[in-house]
């Protein structure tokens, strides 16, 4: 019985200290051949902090429509269409943008998938996205952005996102 508890706290330790680390998703971007966004527009019980750092190395300012999709292995998903907004400066080059976005209450975030239109070009270099529940998560792309296609990182059972026809 002592034994059994003292293996229970150590597992219950483990996790508290995994929880409270930071996670970091360091691997290269591809491109997602397809994307089904969820439109489930009832369950958005959570509030997340989305911190876009657009690289030193982008174009000065764009004028492209951003959207991104982000989520866990549980076919949980958070999407936000058109976060630009050139007129604000948002996504100029060196500067650092802060949304908040609602969506349904996830797990642990495993994926990220941006989404540009445009002429101009853009490059992020990192998306930070913190959220009730969930370690902290960076995305590192310090990439220009393909024009119409979703690109991005999927860490997810083996790679595999529940949305992808």
């Amino acid at each position: 019985m002592v034994k059994l508890l003292s293996s229970c706290l150590l597992v219950f330790a483990f996790f508290l200290a995994i929880s409270q680390a930071r996670s970091i998703i360091s691997t290269k971007p591809h491109q997602l051949t397809s994307l089904k966004i969820k439109t489930n527009r009832t369950a958005n019980g959570c509030s997340y902090t989305v911190i876009f750092k657009t690289s030193c190395s982008s174009t000065t300012y764009t004028r492209d429509r951003v959207s991104l999709a982000f989520g866990d292995a549980y076919r949980n998903e958070v999407y936000a269409q058109r976060l630009d907004n050139p007129s604000s400066g948002t996504f100029e080059r060196c500067s650092t943008d802060t949304f908040q976005i609602n969506g349904p209450c996830t797990y642990q975030i495993c994926y990220l998938y941006l989404y540009r239109t445009g002429s101009d070009g853009w490059k992020p270099e990192t998306v930070n996205i913190n959220g009730p529940n969930i370690k902290p998560v960076t995305f590192y792309y310090n990439t220009f952005l393909p024009n119409g296609v979703w690109y991005g990182f999927n860490q997810c059972n083996g790679g595999l996102v529940s949305a992808v026809v």
